[in-house]
């Protein structure tokens, strides 16, 4: 049985492996969204998806062979936002649901002020007949 390191390895040499047997036809056919398909490029390899996520070297290479395929035209290049967002990492809103659950609690209390001023103008309304009768005063 191989050791973490020893299977970082297999793992980099698979990928190097995969990566020179590939055309730019092929590499074409496993495109999607603008860049190479993950879970494609990680059966092809014969490795798991988190591989090319958290082994650095063999995600060094695919970002390296992306960007060869993005020079002859294979994958598409890249816009300014996305060359900025790429280097960022993802933040995390904490306050998300938060938010969510405030702007559904918010509608919720819109409608109901609705509900209780046309209440309120029926009452007036109701209000100056009694007032107009003089029933008031009783």
């Amino acid at each position: 049985m191989a050791n973490g390191q020893q299977k970082a390895q297999q793992n980099l040499e698979a990928f190097i492996s995969w990566s020179s047997t590939m055309t730019d036809d092929g590499f074409r056919q496993i495109v999607h969204r603008g860049q190479l398909n993950r879970v494609e490029v990680s059966k092809g390899v014969g490795c798991a998806k988190s591989v090319l996520l958290q082994n650095p070297r063999v995600r060094a290479l695919l970002d390296e062979l992306e960007v060869g395929l993005r020079k002859r035209g294979v994958l598409p290049q890249l816009t300014d936002a996305a060359n900025s967002v790429q280097d960022l990492p993802k933040v995390h809103d904490r306050t998300l649901l938060r938010r969510s659950q405030d702007s559904k609690r918010v509608a919720e209390l819109e409608q109901e002020i609705l509900t209780l001023k046309m209440q309120l103008e029926r009452f007036k309304e109701l209000s100056e007949v009694i007032h107009e009768l003089g029933l008031d005063e009783l």
